[in-house]
């Protein structure tokens, strides 16, 4: 076996210690958070869109508790076993200590973020009066590659891990080898995605069409992803003993995104 397929032996998740260990996982994501924000201001001043620095600042800040509120609150009802308790135990939903010992605020959900997003975006564009679908097709192009730091980021932390594999490039998870899926999802999320979107742009044809693509493409290209990643162990395969929640709801997010599409397509003609 080579250094790579032992990495999780000798790596360590905790970049550095500071009153508190700061995990890479965190890095990772203040990295993601600042790469969507400065892709959306070069995508601004490149194009000059009528969306001033401030804008996007104050936005990024509304943005940023939908997300987090959103994920959080998405994975308890979404994967978490203990929903209930969580419900009427609100104030243990961002507690980062279990048995007096810090451990962070563990289970994020991607589509409990999505649902975040959407909502902390329309409060500000109501609020500001700036157009939702200007705001959501800025978001599209800005987004995907700010994601790759997110999945590398749980690469580094030892989760979301992949099925079962022979492949040599493989990960040795607790002696079991194991596709590094969250690289996978990376590349296809991530860089896949944003091809998509960027390549798309200038088939544009009505606003806020930017992020139905990115919604289509998201789902399609996630739902190739979980091919290679494990189910979540709380639930387990939910069909056929091949097919995950994540791909299901992966693919549910695609089929909103065509259906979505389709109607605004016809109201712009």
């Amino acid at each position: 076996m080579s250094a790579w397929n032992n990495i999780y032996e000798t790596f360590n998740p905790v970049a550095f210690t500071l009153f508190i260990p700061v995990h890479w996982y965190g890095i990772m994501y203040v990295l993601a958070l600042l790469t969507a924000l400065y892709i959306g201001k070069y995508f601004i001043k490149k194009e000059n869109l009528d969306f001033g620095g401030k804008e996007i600042d104050a936005y990024f800040i509304y943005v940023e508790i939908g997300v987090i509120l959103g994920a959080r609150l998405g994975y308890i009802l979404f994967y978490d076993t203990q929903t209930l308790y969580y419900l009427s135990h609100p104030w243990q939903i961002f507690n980062p200590f279990m048995g007096g010992e810090f451990v962070g605020i563990r289970g994020m959900s991607y589509h409990g973020a999505v649902l975040g997003f959407l909502l902390s975006t329309y409060i500000y564009s109501k609020k500001h009066k700036i157009a939702f679908g200007k705001i959501m097709d800025l978001v599209a192009i800005s987004v995907p590659l700010a994601f790759v730091f997110g999945r590398i980021g749980n690469f580094l932390n030892q989760e979301l891990i992949g099925r079962e594999t022979d492949v040599p490039w493989g990960i040795l998870v607790d002696g079991v080898l194991r596709h590094p899926s969250q690289l996978y999802e990376a590349i296809l999320e991530g860089f896949g995605v944003f091809l998509v979107v960027y390549i798309y742009k200038k088939y544009q044809k009505f606003s806020g069409e930017l992020i139905l693509v990115y919604g289509i493409s998201y789902g399609l290209l996630r739902a190739i992803a979980e091919i290679w990643r494990a189910p979540d162990v709380q639930i387990g395969y939910i069909c056929c003993d091949a097919i995950t929640q994540g791909q299901v709801m992966s693919l549910a997010m695609s089929v909103v995104g065509v259906v979505a599409w389709v109607y605004f397509k016809k109201r712009a003609v």
